[in-house]
């Protein structure tokens, strides 16, 4: 019964890895949810019967998962989550100035932050008259191009 097993909740967006225990247990309909016990009682509900026999379930940003499982899957979720961490910092390192010049190039707002979604449609939107095919020049299209391929790469590696 998970009562008695060892558990572990990983945030890999943090880094973050804990030994935890069940706390309150509820049967509703037949199936049973759990939340951790304190100081991690705000994960759950979950289904305890899916942890028992999966040995782990997603919750929000964390994964609750069996002491067992977690020896077994540690390294990879450990690297999964520094790549998530560097892309996350990523967004964060880059040059102003070229940051300024690429969202000017794109007509984006010059402050806050942008989705991918907002700077592939500037992209679209701009494409239709730079490209040389639509009587814009082939230097227009490259640096429309060029702002785009930049902005975007802040959210490589990032889902």
């Amino acid at each position: 019964m998970a009562e008695e097993l060892d558990w572990v909740v990983w945030n890999g967006s943090l880094g973050v890895s804990d030994a935890v225990a069940i706390g309150r247990v509820e049967i509703v309909d037949g199936v049973r949810t759990a939340c951790l016990a304190p100081p991690y009682d705000v994960v759950g509900p979950f289904s305890l019967d899916e942890l028992e026999t999966q040995g782990r379930i997603a919750f929000g940003a964390c994964l609750v998962m069996s002491l067992q499982r977690w020896k077994e899957d540690q390294v990879e979720l450990r690297l999964e989550g520094r790549k998530q961490r560097a892309a996350f910092q990523k967004m964060f390192d880059f040059d102003e100035d070229d940051n300024q010049e690429h969202r000017e190039t794109l007509e984006l707002p010059l402050e806050g932050a942008l989705e991918p979604a907002e700077i592939k449609s500037a992209f679209r939107r701009l494409a239709k008259t730079a490209h040389p095919d639509a009587g814009g020049s082939a230097e227009d299209y490259r640096r429309i191009a060029e702002a785009r391929d930049a902005l975007l790469a802040q959210f490589e590696g990032a889902s």
